[in-house]
């Protein structure tokens, strides 16, 4: 039976996993040990807490915080109460975080304190007022809670006065047709869009995905991929309780950290960006750790050398290897190797469409392209989103006159209807699993005082994929230090891994007739 059948929600998927898979451990962290039926539980708490806050079926709710159990908790927490979940990348600087807040009028907010040295309120407090929120709740367990904020005790405190009756009322309540998230991603403008995806359809794709996997019920799942991310909270949460494997939350990827959990948690399942196992395998106490343990592995987002492939599988022994290729506005689903394709096939493609999903090619003037031939990947199927937020001129541009999803990516498909991505419309790269957009970076850019103008490139990069490099057209003269000013001052302005690693100061940045800056021949510099 279809996933999207057989749950209809993904309320109802935890409350069904609770009864199906009972005492087997659910959510693993470092002082706690969850079990299914326990999860159950917490997650109807948690959604009484949501209810109380006065938060109404459809309202928008946000989470901004790393890997970790509670985040589990409070997200199945409000879709379970009939919210829409608004999930922020931890590497948001306190301003994006704000306006995707006000952007989707969110009435609640869980948060955490600090993450990787950073005040995540005080962040949000310095970015300006949020009018639509009524209450910011602190994940994790603290002894001083800021003034208006609410502990995540106090949180789940203010729920017991809602019936179990109410919660599960509103659990029954969720159709699976009604939006379960709204994942934020970037179109060509620079300006993030959230691509609006439903209960029925994420079950659907995240059953497929677990069903090509081979994930199993008794896996355990360490999850490094940011619960933030599609890949994180669909690929890692929700997939695991369709099929009862356990949840190990990761909040930071270090690899000794990584070593010595999949040794002591037995871990088997460990998808990731391909840096995540280059990482390992080049890490000089891996033999140290018994990683016996692994059985599967999933990676994607970037060129995956043969060689690694091998060396996954023969040094670090997972059975299984499979690359796969997807997009916000696809659920991040589009298509997948199967577990009996050959290294060549795993390492040189991305798979083929998974069931139910339509992939074709064409060049510009919306002509097929032949096996071998590039030009746009175009995607038609169940899991491609209803729509942008509230943005109806976005999502007219995103699909074509025939209703398949532009992707703004450039592929190539083989006779046997494997896909394989050569280069980007959009010229986002990725930056260590993390997808980077040159435009929004520009825009940053452009308000710095020293820049006349700007192009952003992705270019190779040994540990990360890629990185950016910045081609700036400077005012004036810049002095021997301004690369390392305007670098520093892009920490301060955006996230990690959109910032530049190089600028490059230059005349005047090459233009076509139509005075389109030609960042091919920015990238064969």
């Amino acid at each position: 039976m279809r996933a999207d059948l057989e749950w209809g929600t993904v309320a109802e998927l935890v409350q069904r996993a609770g009864a199906r898979f009972g005492g087997r451990e659910a959510v693993v962290g470092p002082r706690t040990r969850i079990s299914y039926e326990q999860l159950a539980q917490r997650v109807r708490r948690a959604a009484a807490g949501v209810m109380a806050a006065g938060v109404r079926p459809g309202d928008r709710v946000g989470i901004w915080a790393p890997n970790a159990p509670d985040y589990v908790v409070a997200a199945l927490g409000a879709v379970s109460a009939g919210a829409v979940l608004v999930p922020l990348n931890t590497r948001l600087k306190g301003g994006e975080a704000a306006e995707l807040l006000r952007r989707t009028r969110a009435s609640l907010l869980f948060v955490t304190a600090n993450f990787l040295g950073v005040s995540y309120i005080s962040a949000l407090r310095a970015a300006g007022p949020l009018p639509d929120l009524r209450a910011t709740v602190l994940l994790g367990e603290t002894e001083a809670v800021p003034e208006g904020l609410l502990s995540w005790r106090g949180f789940l405190a203010a729920g017991a006065d809602v019936p179990e009756r109410s919660v599960l009322e509103r659990v029954a309540a969720v159709r699976p047709e009604d939006p379960v998230d709204i994942m934020f991603t970037s179109g060509t403008t620079g300006l993030p869009k959230g691509a609006v995806t439903t209960h029925a359809q994420t079950l659907r794709a995240f059953g497929a995905w677990a069903d090509l996997a081979g994930l199993r019920e008794g896996d355990r799942y360490l999850v490094i991929n940011p619960f933030t991310h599609t890949f994180g909270w669909k690929a890692g949460i929700l997939a695991s309780l369709m099929r009862g494997a356990t949840i190990l939350p990761q909040p930071v990827f270090d690899p000794e950290s990584v070593l010595a959990k999949i040794s002591t948690e037995r871990v088997s399942v460990l998808p990731g960006a391909p840096t995540v196992y280059q990482s390992l395998l080049e890490h000089p106490s891996r033999a140290q750790h018994d990683l016996s343990s692994l059985r599967l592995a999933v990676t994607g987002a970037a060129v995956v050398p043969l060689e690694l492939v091998h060396r996954v599988r023969d040094e670090l022994g997972f059975a299984t290897v499979l690359t796969a290729y997807g997009l916000t506005e696809s659920c991040g689903m589009v298509t997948m190797c199967r577990r009996d394709d050959e290294p060549d096939t795993v390492a040189r493609t991305s798979g083929r469409a998974i069931p139910g999903v339509e992939v074709r090619v064409r060049d510009a003037d919306g002509k097929d392209q032949p096996p071998g031939m590039p030009g746009e990947v175009q995607v038609r199927g169940y899991t491609v989103m209803r729509e942008y937020f509230e943005d109806p001129a976005g999502t007219a541009e995103t699909f074509t006159d025939d209703g398949w999803l532009r992707t703004g990516d450039v592929g190539v498909l083989d006779a046997d209807g494997n896909l394989r991505i050569t280069d980007r419309l959009k010229d986002m790269y990725t930056v260590g699993g993390f997808n980077a957009y040159p435009a929004e970076i520009e825009r940053v850019l452009a308000r710095h005082p020293l820049v006349v103008d700007s192009a952003v490139v992705g270019v190779p990069d040994p540990r990360l994929g890629e990185v950016g490099r910045a081609f700036v057209v400077p005012r004036g003269t810049p002095s021997a230090a301004a690369e390392d000013e305007l670098i520093a001052w892009c920490r301060r302005e955006m996230a990690n891994y959109k910032v530049p690693r190089e600028v490059v100061f230059v005349p005047e940045l090459p233009r076509n007739a139509s005075g389109k800056v030609l960042k091919g021949d920015l990238r064969a510099r």
